[in-house]
């Protein structure tokens, strides 16, 4: 039983420090941090007007069919570290943020 515990807080210590685990949802701007769930006018103030913005309609799914559409909205801000940031809006919310 005490291995397992030691094992189970060994994973866990090593999650919260190695980068290769780190949160994929966030995004500094300056002294500000983006999250998913902020509002597309949120993340203009905390961080400007994106390097691209694209916008692409998709289907609104219930189950198999198709119930209506709706616009996933796609920015990109240029990051220090050379890897550009994706931000995914489903409507005006955030809800990823990716570093391809």
């Amino acid at each position: 039983m005490k291995t397992a515990v030691l094992v189970i807080v060994t994973l866990l210590s090593l999650a919260v420090t190695n980068p290769a685990f780190a949160a994929r949802d966030t995004l500094r701007c300056g002294g500000k941090i983006v999250t998913t769930g902020m509002t597309m006018d949120e993340v203009l103030k905390f961080c400007g007007e994106p390097q691209t913005r694209e916008v692409e309609e998709v289907p609104v799914r219930s189950g198999n069919r198709i119930t209506g559409m709706t616009n996933k909205y796609t920015w990109t801000y240029p990051r220090s570290g050379g890897k550009p940031a994706l931000l995914t809006f489903d409507q005006s919310t955030l809800i990823s943020i990716d570093y391809p």
